[in-house]
């Protein structure tokens, strides 16, 4: 007897995916004012029909299936999971070492990031089956990247479609080592009729892309795309579903991309690679600090270099700082790459204990290179570009800086400032000026020598008097 089928009809918020039975003005999940979107969605078990898995059972890779059951953790091997390492070495840092069998991973970032450039060379680099999905673009579009970056795999398959039930049997008579789906804003669930890129949609397909990967145990690649304002259903909405989360930053007018990891089940989020965009393809940076650094021999004011953390990386980036004498009657105050709020602080501890008069004076702060620094450690650079232009006087171009600025003027010690220092020595640089309240440091370090600081009065001293 034919049975009709359900639909139910939720209100879904279009910037964090919070449902509520009723429309509501104000999101009670991340508090957004007229995000609540009604929905239509179809009861019944979705996923797994869609995957063509009946409710309660599982694959098995050689596409047995099998009924799920309770295990004692006893029982369950702890053994290292196999890794596929990929032609790129960037990419295996981010991942931890390599790609778990059946791990459902997300790469999101702006539109123009070199997501799909990315992904495309890495899977044409290989040799092994692929399935290479795209809702976005044609065969011969995809054709024509292909043509532009490295590799030439002659398993690689494409795929346009945006049908998750299509998909699904694609994957089963293909049987692909790694998918790639480009990209999930684009993939419908014949199950949901709501249109693709809403928020049950892109919740919906990806757990039809979870339940391949983990059923038939294929890694499974998902890009997605993300907005400054966040109204697009994507990474910010499957954070919690997928096993690793990546996430491409960067200015889109410079060339370098910071791949950064978000969420790791299977290694340290304490990782990142780097990039440069060319015009064949995404370049892996193997020596960031270098690109980073000045590209001008002369020694400038209102510039220093700071020996900072990227994730587990020591990076040496310049420090760019501009005060000029305020042409309107409120001073401007603004950052490229470092939070704005926090020059503001550095520069009030700067008037409070040292004297300088920055009230009167515009400043403008810039990370060379389009990244962006959050570690503490670049406070202390930031205040020596700050003097160095405010007195119009250059900071010896083989200086580095790696310190925590607090409020009462105190320069307080950095993690793994080893590391930071043995960055700084391998570049030639002469000094470090770093904090006196580091333990642990070492007594001897090659070529560079360290100078250990208390306030920032001192470095006022050593540098500008």
């Amino acid at each position: 007897m034919a049975t009709s089928t359900k639909v139910k009809t939720v209100f879904a918020c279009s910037s964090c995916g919070t449902t509520s039975p009723k429309w509501m003005g104000k999101c009670p999940g991340c508090s957004e004012w007229n995000t609540m979107v009604e929905e239509v969605i179809s009861s019944g078990t979705r996923a797994q029909q869609v995957a063509g898995v009946p409710a309660g059972e599982r694959m098995s890779s050689s596409g047995r299936r099998l009924a799920a059951k309770p295990t004692p953790v006893q029982e369950i091997s702890s053994e290292r999971e196999p890794r596929l390492l990929l032609p790129d070495p960037e990419l295996n840092r981010c991942l931890g070492g390599g790609i778990v069998d059946g791990a459902l991973i997300l790469i999101g970032g702006e539109p123009g990031s070199g997501k799909s450039t990315l992904m495309l060379q890495t899977v044409l680099q290989l040799d092994k089956p692929v399935l290479y999905v795209s809702g976005e673009e044609s065969e011969k579009q995809i054709k024509l990247r292909a043509d532009r970056v490295p590799g030439e795999n002659q398993k690689c398959f494409l795929l346009a479609e945006t049908d998750t039930a299509a998909i699904a049997k694609h994957v089963k008579e293909l049987q692909p080592s790694i998918i790639v789906i480009d990209s999930i804003q684009t993939m419908s669930s014949p199950l949901i009729d709501s249109a693709p890129g809403s928020v049950s949609q892109v919740r919906e397909t990806t757990n039809v892309f979870q339940r391949i990967a983990k059923d038939s145990g294929i890694p499974v690649f998902i890009i997605g795309h993300i907005t400054k304002e966040g109204s697009i259903a994507g990474p910010k909405l499957l954070e919690h579903i997928v096993d690793v989360v990546l996430q491409f930053e960067g200015d889109r007018n410079y060339s370098y991309r910071v791949l950064r990891t978000l969420k790791n089940r299977f290694g340290s989020t304490d990782e990142l690679g780097i990039y440069e965009m060319r015009s064949d393809g995404m370049n892996p940076i193997t020596n960031p600090s270098e690109l980073l650094l000045a590209q001008h021999d002369d020694e400038l004011s209102g510039s220093a270099v700071a020996a900072t953390l990227e994730g587990m990386r020591p990076l040496l980036i310049e420090v760019q700082a501009l005060v000029s004498t305020a042409v309107y009657s409120t001073a401007q105050r603004s950052a490229t790459g470092f939070d704005t709020r926090r020059l503001n602080m550095l520069l009030a501890v700067l008037e409070k204990r040292c004297g300088f008069a920055f009230a009167q004076n515009d400043v403008f702060l810039n990370i060379a290179g389009g990244i962006r620094v959050d570690d503490p450690a670049i406070d202390l650079s930031i205040v020596g570009a700050l003097i160095s232009s405010f007195d119009d006087v250059a900071i010896p171009k083989r200086d580095a800086f790696a310190g925590e600025v607090g409020l009462s003027g105190e320069v307080r010690a950095v993690s793994r400032i080893d590391q930071r220092i043995q960055e700084a020595d391998k570049h030639g640089f002469d000094r470090i000026f770093v904090s006196k309240y580091n333990k642990g440091l070492d007594a001897v370090h090659a070529g560079i020598e360290v100078i250990q600081i208390k306030r920032v009065e001192d470095l006022v001293r050593l540098l500008f008097q």
